[in-house]
């Protein structure tokens, strides 16, 4: 990371001196000036019947105003065991060895991904936990943002304004693109408004969220679209996508995370615009595009995850990998019938499914059974425990579990009474229709169906092949962009699936040649057993 340049003192320059210094002048107007205090803070349990109290009865005695606009309080910071830290007990942590060991950015996310009222349990273990769910998916992202851009010579072509860095909102057709920007400013207009009401918690609640998004299904997703060796415009535009989203997302990081930022910055930024501010912290507050937020997109776009991770939870109930293709999944949910065609294409993608259909009643993919709670139920009601499982079984068993899934409650009437059960107190039990398997929330109901048919199987022995070939490029050091010449020896039934699914295979694993021959001595090779098939491949660059 560059040194940044000493800019003096930031607090003095913005005119925020201590109390020490402002008790030596006496001119009213100047005190006035500072009055009332804008935010202060100290600890609960510490100063909150002191200092707070004391500030607010004598503001109230003598000007009758309040003496401070914000009060920040906050809890006490204790070890991981819950334990105040002691020597003695081996849980202190001093803080340069924790600046050194754990890293400052990371103890500062700890800070802010808390609530400031209760206790914070500080500890390396936590360190680990917040440096792997935020610090390392971010630091991903931006290496194959580098990564990829170095491999295509690829560089940002906008008029570059030194105060807006990412430029302006790229336009593009593609419906990852215009999602994923939708969300990093809807972010931006989260963030903004968290950090005027001093809400450090949701603030990076929305960060972890947008993170997600942006590492587990837009990079994802988008991977072919870098990988491809032509530069087109999709191509670019992928790449004008994502440079946009990491400067803007820096930027909003940058307070809560000033040395991680700083150093993506200093690539990303400064390595690019030698005119560029010498730092992140220089640039302007990253304000919202509003004009392209696509609330119906994002909802689109929840509704197309979660049905493909209850998909693959389906698959994995039947045992099925993903590289194995299925032939349809069906899904109910609610009164949604329809998604956009690009959409459907995505889940079918995940899922490796031929096709994607929205059935009218979740009772056309599943049946339920709707059973009393008896261990919650049975000592609240009673003697008119008998009463209330007859009132529970006359119900529409789709209808109670629709309720439950939910979370709603469900109404008995039970001689002539109203009687509420909560979620909790029913079993909903499910039996998936025949082929099918069913997973379920309260959103959706997705079935998978599970028949696999000769050419179903034949496509996935290509998939589980491309696999091994890609693992073994890995495992001989090859590097992304390498071209290879692969070799196989198989029995017949594989050896049809090498030559029928040829041209999928080279083109997935960057093979200009694929011979049925052995493989040379200078190959790296390796043999397996796929499907009670022996094979040998070998690969050279």
């Amino acid at each position: 990371m560059s040194r940044i340049p000493d800019v003096g003192n930031p607090w003095l320059d913005a005119g925020i001196v201590s109390f020490s210094t402002l008790r030596y002048r006496s001119d009213p107007a100047y005190w006035r000036s500072w009055y009332p205090a804008h935010w202060i803070s100290e600890s609960f349990p510490g100063q909150f019947r002191n200092w707070f109290y004391s500030l607010l009865a004598m503001a109230t005695v003598i000007v009758r105003e309040p003496p401070f606009l914000q009060n920040f309080g906050y809890g006490t910071l204790l070890a991981e065991d819950g334990r105040p830290m002691h020597k003695s007990w081996g849980n202190s942590i001093e803080f340069n060895e924790a600046a050194d060991k754990m890293g400052v950015d990371v103890m500062r996310w700890l800070y802010c991904n808390h609530k400031p009222e209760n206790d914070l349990l500080f500890g390396y273990h936590r360190g680990d936990d917040a440096r792997r769910r935020f610090l390392i998916p971010l630091w991903n992202v931006y290496t194959f943002l580098a990564t990829y851009a170095r491999l295509d010579c690829w560089e940002p072509t906008f008029d570059f304004d030194p105060a807006f860095p990412e430029g302006p909102t790229p336009k593009s057709n593609n419906l990852l693109d215009r999602w994923i920007l939708s969300r990093l400013n809807q972010v931006a207009i989260t963030v903004t408004n968290t950090l005027e009401n001093s809400d450090s918690l949701n603030a990076t609640v929305a960060f972890e969220a947008l993170l997600d998004d942006l590492t587990n299904w837009f990079v994802r997703r988008s991977r072919r679209r870098f990988w491809k060796s032509e530069q087109d415009a999709d191509k670019n535009t992928a790449y004008a996508t994502l440079y946009h989203v990491m400067v803007k997302l820096i930027r909003l990081l940058a307070p809560f995370i000033p040395f991680v930022t700083e150093t993506i910055y200093q690539n990303l930024v400064r390595n690019v615009h030698p005119n560029a501010y010498e730092s992140v912290h220089h640039t302007t507050w990253p304000l919202a595009d509003e004009l392209i937020l696509d609330p119906i997109l994002e909802e689109q776009m929840a509704l197309a995850r979660q049905i493909a991770s209850l998909g693959l939870s389906a698959r994995n109930t039947a045992g099925l990998k993903v590289r194995q293709p299925l032939q349809k999944v069906l899904v109910y949910a609610g009164k949604t019938r329809t998604m956009l065609p690009e959409l459907v294409e995505i889940v079918k993608d995940e899922l490796n499914v031929k096709a994607l259909e929205f059935v009218e009643e979740a009772s056309q993919l599943v049946t339920y059974q709707i059973l009393p709670e008896n261990k919650l139920l049975g000592p609240r009601f009673g003697a008119q425990f008998p009463k209330v499982r007859t009132a529970l079984a006359i119900l529409e068993p789709a209808k109670v579990a629709l309720q439950v899934q939910a979370g709603l409650p469900v109404v008995l009437e039970i001689e002539g009474e109203s009687i509420e059960l909560a979620p909790e107190e029913i079993l909903v039990q499910t039996k998936p229709a025949s082929g099918l398997t069913v997973a379920f929330d309260k959103l959706a109901t997705v079935a998978i169906d599970t028949a696999i048919t000769p050419e179903l199987r034949a496509e996935g022995l290509a998939r589980e092949l491309v696999r091994r070939i890609q693992a073994m490029r890995k495992d001989a050091g090859f590097n992304i962009e390498d071209r290879i010449t692969t070799y196989y020896q198989t029995d017949e039934e594989l050896g049809k699936i090498f030559q029928s699914w040829a041209d999928y295979i080279q083109a997935e694993t960057l093979t200009t040649k694929l011979l049925e021959e052995t493989p040379p001595s200078e190959c790296y090779q390796e043999s397996y057993q796929i499907d009670q098939h022996p094979v040998t491949i070998g690969i050279k660059r």
